[in-house]
């Protein structure tokens, strides 16, 4: 009797001995690597397989206390979670524990640059989280889950709101592109006029013009300046002649490289703004608040063309031969500026049409290049940039970091 008690004693005490060594253990922080460490775990990766790679990543020093908590955890269907993790400080067995059955995976940061359209968000999302851009440029081109707001949006450009996202790696094109037009719709909802979600044809009208005048200036002070423009040719049933649209549409119909041709200028695509009269179909690119607010308040006055003063802003004119007068100074300061200044050879930079990012090319003014066009046949001209202008769904490598507008370019919009 009293050796079956001394035995019971005995292992109460032990088994007290190992509850508080385990106690200790599951609160005792330990990080056994440097700097910071993310480790993925598959779906369908049994519980003791994630428990060896943490100790031999240096998560964990042991892996019987991650063990011992997912046993006791089972009567509650908890399990670990896949998915990418980061590790960048000291954790205890029960704070790495939860973590993973939480599902506290590491989030990328995206930035989608104001000005972006569906085929550079493509290429960011293929760079951030390794999402298959083709299969996301299809996905934008269905534009139901917007029809309700826009019944007329062809795709789902411009809808695509432009920000700071954290998504995790491996979301799904379907997650993010949902993601980006409730940002959209939060946007239009709490800091636009509310009007605008009641008219359909308004909100549609207000993206198109707002995108064209994104890509057409990176200066805040300046959209409402372009729009006005715009808006005036509009009224005037003069052609837009955007060179944004022109190279949207390029993108649409084959890979385009190096300067505007004069076989662009004359695709018979709906977004050739020197071909259509009017606002293209839809947006060329995801427009900022700022350019939405400036499309559907347009500044007032009579100018009608603008070119580019060299200095990333634009020079404007109300008349055809001011504007030639504006042209021909922006020539001869742009040439003056390549002899002071190491920069690209003139005939290999091509006419910009996109900004925020968009590394898009552009040397010769508008429809110069490998077409000569009369600067009165336009109504704006613009710098030069590196060229880049390939669907970059299958384009690889182009970098759009955060908000970089190119140095901007101007159209020419004929009379």
């Amino acid at each position: 009797m009293k050796k079956g008690l001394l035995a019971l004693c005995l292992v109460f005490i032990l088994g007290l001995a190992a509850a508080g060594l385990l106690y200790r253990e599951l609160r005792r922080p330990y990080r056994g690597y440097s700097g910071s460490l993310v480790i993925e775990i598959g779906p369908g990766t049994r519980t003791p397989e994630v428990a060896q790679s943490l100790v031999s990543r240096g998560v964990l020093a042991h892996r019987i206390p991650f063990l011992i908590l997912h046993a006791l955890d089972l009567l509650r269907h908890r399990s670990v979670k896949a998915g990418e993790y980061l590790f960048d400080r000291p954790l205890t067995p029960l704070e790495v524990y939860r973590k993973l059955v939480q599902g506290d995976v590491y989030l990328c940061t995206v930035v989608i640059p104001e000005g972006s359209d569906r085929f550079d968000i493509a290429r960011i999302l293929n760079q951030q989280l390794g999402l298959d851009p083709e299969l996301f440029v299809r996905i934008s081109e269905q534009p139901s889950p917007i029809r309700d707001l826009d019944p007329e949006a062809p795709t789902l450009e411009g809808y695509l709101f432009p920000d700071t996202y954290r998504f995790p790696r491996g979301a799904s094109a379907a997650t993010v592109a949902l993601t980006m037009l409730a940002r959209f719709r939060h946007v239009l909802s709490s800091r636009l006029p509310q009007d605008l979600q009641q008219s359909p044809a308004r909100l549609h009208e207000a993206v198109t013009l707002a995108s064209m005048v994104e890509k057409e200036t990176a200066d805040a002070d300046e959209r409402p300046l372009i729009a006005g423009v715009f808006a005036r040719r509009l009224k005037a049933r003069m052609p837009l002649q955007c060179d944004p649209t022109v190279v949207y549409a390029a993108r649409l119909d084959h890979e385009p490289a190096g300067p505007i041709t004069q076989s662009e200028l004359a695709l018979a695509s709906p977004y050739n703004t020197y071909r259509k009269a009017g606002l293209p179909p839809g947006p060329i690119c995801s427009p900022g608040e700022s350019s939405i607010r400036a499309a559907l308040d347009p500044a007032a006055g009579d100018a009608l063309y603008f070119v580019s003063n060299n200095h990333g802003g634009h020079v404007f004119a109300s008349t055809l031969a001011a504007h030639q007068r504006n042209v021909a100074r922006y020539r001869r300061e742009l040439a003056e500026l390549r002899q002071t200044e190491a920069g690209p050879d003139p005939e290999s930079s091509t006419r910009a049409a996109g900004q925020s990012g968009t590394a898009r090319s552009m040397a010769e003014p508008a429809g110069k290049g490998t077409a000569e066009r009369s600067p009165a046949e336009s109504a704006a001209e613009t710098p030069a940039k590196p060229a880049a202008r390939q669907n970059p769904a299958r384009r690889k490598g182009h970098q759009r970091g955060v908000r970089q507008k190119k140095r901007h370019q101007s159209h020419q919009n004929q009379e």
